[in-house]
């Protein structure tokens, strides 16, 4: 038996459908909107879980692509699922690992079973389909789960967008049924599929009423942010979250910028995650109140200002730019860690004022206000 009802909405704007809420996870309860940091690995890069927790995220990402290679499944499960190999005892949401299978163009090939791939890692044959990932993200005790899918790029065309949504759609059923499974056998973590259809609107329709159908607990916009122009993911997020039920959760996969997040807040998305920000944090790309900064830069040899002045992270109250620059170009671990922190702290805090601006009726003037001083700077 399903179990249902897993988001509950708390507040909603009044002009926009920005909206808060919470969904109720094995691992405690997520507010929403809600930014999810991505560990590949089961590990964010360059932070450790306490300083996650500490930042306050209740959700993290884990890779079942990855994982499913290395150290395995069985490994992770002997240890006690994600939370007993990782020591975060908050909430994971593990991605199938389609995307990562499907980038791997060369080196795979997709039926209507599943996909047989080529591992990254030692060139062996390896076979993963709707059920085999329910089963991987079932050992690592995922507390959501995605359902295998077939992400259409930005330039596909029509023929591979009709057979990437057929796909998606019959490999959520087959997923359904194998979590079904799972639950009545003691899993507790929840499934949700994930609308596709490309850039036409007609597929992404019909790709949502398909997806929908099976009234799994929560749903995901894929097939966006994934090299179109800004103009077209904000056209066709509007229209797609239009199709979404109110009652469930919304998740949309891989945005982490604030344009990015303020765009999908706006159009009542309550889920959304990124390795931008932490990756970029390591390459020198820092978050501002007025837009990205890059450190690298020779201006910043002799800046004793902090990376923000607005923001209260422990790296912007104790560390300047020209120390951070220093430990960039000096190749020093402790970089990557500060700048991490910063990054994730800055959208942990730009989400948390979204929230309280939704619930206070004011995010249409929290969003043009944020913007017009995030785009002052041209670094």
């Amino acid at each position: 038996m399903i179990d249902k009802g897993i988001f509950t909405q708390v507040s909603k704007d009044p002009l926009t459908r920005a909206r808060t809420g919470f969904v109720e996870l094995p691992h405690g309860r997520v507010q929403t909107p809600a930014f999810m940091p991505v560990g590949t690995n089961a590990t964010v890069k360059a932070i450790s879980p306490d300083t996650l927790e500490e930042i306050g995220f209740p959700i993290i990402l884990a890779n079942t692509y990855h994982l499913f290679l290395r150290p395995g499944a069985d490994v992770i499960k002997e240890a006690g699922g994600l939370h007993g190999f990782t020591g975060w005892h908050r909430n994971f949401l593990t991605d199938s690992g389609g995307f990562q299978v499907f980038s791997l163009a060369p080196f795979r090939k997709i039926s209507d079973e599943g996909v047989k791939f080529r591992s990254h890692i030692d060139g062996s044959y390896r076979f993963l389909s709707p059920e085999v990932a329910v089963e991987v993200q079932t050992s690592l005790n995922s507390d959501i789960q995605m359902q295998l899918d077939v992400c259409s790029p930005w330039g596909s065309e029509e023929k591979e967008v009709r057979s990437a949504l057929r796909l998606t759609t019959e490999w959520a059923r087959r997923a359904k049924a194998k979590w079904t499974e799972k639950r009545e056998g003691g899993y507790r973590g929840e499934l949700f599929g994930i609308i596709q259809g490309g850039f036409d609107a007609q597929l992404r329709a019909r790709s949502a009423d398909e997806i929908l159908s099976f009234g799994l607990p929560g749903v995901a916009i894929g097939g966006l942010s994934v090299g179109e122009p800004f103009e077209v993911y904000r056209d066709f997020l509007a229209s797609t979250a239009l199709l979404l039920p109110e009652d469930k959760p919304r998740y949309l996969m891989g945005i982490g910028t604030p344009e990015y997040i303020l765009e999908a807040v706006e159009n009542g998305i309550d889920l959304f995650d990124c390795v931008f920000p932490t990756r970029t944090a390591r390459n020198g790309l820092l978050f501002t109140s007025q837009g990205p900064l890059t450190i690298k830069k020779a201006a910043y040899e002799r800046d004793f200002l902090p990376i923000d002045p607005l923001c209260g992270c422990k790296t912007c109250r104790h560390y300047s730019r020209a120390y951070l620059r220093h430990m960039y170009k000096s190749q020093e671990i402790l970089y990557a860690m500060l700048a991490t922190y910063h990054n994730l702290f800055f959208l942990a805090d730009l989400v948390s004022k979204i929230r309280y601006s939704i619930e206070h009726g004011s995010f249409t003037a929290f969003k043009r206000d944020f913007l017009a001083i995030y785009h002052t700077k041209q670094d």
